[in-house]
């Protein structure tokens, strides 16, 4: 499964909140430094898809704000 995330660096809180089918938003505690927020985002949707962080990957956008995240 594939979705669509934007992502919010150093919130208050951490967060994920469904916008539409395959579509989310997630806000993160983290900053968007040496890839502590991606990594933060992996545990995150990991949490709240009971899958393990082994089996989510970032396809697209690394470095931006608007990933898109494979969950296997």
């Amino acid at each position: 499964m594939r979705v669509s995330v934007r992502v919010t660096p150093r919130s208050k809180r951490n967060e994920v909140i469904p916008e539409g089918e395959n579509r989310y938003r997630v806000y993160l505690t983290a900053p968007p430094v040496d890839g502590k927020a991606n990594e933060k985002l992996v545990e995150l949707l990991s949490e709240y898809f009971h899958k393990p962080k082994r089996n989510i990957f970032i396809i697209r956008g690394e470095t931006g704000r608007e990933k898109v995240v494979e969950i296997s």
